[in-house]
């Protein structure tokens, strides 16, 4: 298979596939998902023909992104992704139990998105200043 990309297109890619291996392999030790690993490797051992040669180093025989790619701003992507990810998550936990845990149907979704809204404004005023728990 032959793609044709800019350098531009070919250095989005990069960003595509080390985000996609991030969060597929990230937390996974050493039980780690190899075959997303050697297309991560592939990809960026392209770097060195393709004039990004300071975007890929070898560790252990493998081609993985160099330090200066992975300090290049990418992880702050992640991080504003995990935090979205994490305060919706953490709103909509919050609504369900407010609302007793019950179904989410037609006539109470409105009340679930309205409590997931107020509980995300308080998050992005005040993060989790204001969570506690009453022992």
């Amino acid at each position: 298979m032959n793609i044709e990309l800019t350098t531009k297109e070919f250095r989005r890619l990069l960003d595509l596939v080390y985000i996609g291996n991030w969060i597929l392999n990230s937390t996974r030790g050493d039980d780690r998902f190899t075959d997303y690993d050697q297309v991560e490797s592939k990809l960026f051992g392209l770097c060195r023909s393709n004039g990004m040669s300071t975007l890929v180093e070898r560790w252990k025989g493998e081609d993985i992104p160099s330090r200066a790619f992975a300090d290049g701003g990418i992880h702050e992507a992640i991080m504003d992704y995990e935090d979205t990810v994490f305060f919706e998550i953490l709103a909509e936990e919050l609504a369900r139990r407010d609302m007793g845990y019950v179904e989410v149907s037609s006539d109470n979704y409105e009340e679930l998105v309205s409590r997931m809204d107020d509980y995300i404004a308080e998050f992005e005023a005040h993060g989790t200043d204001h969570i506690t728990i009453e022992t």
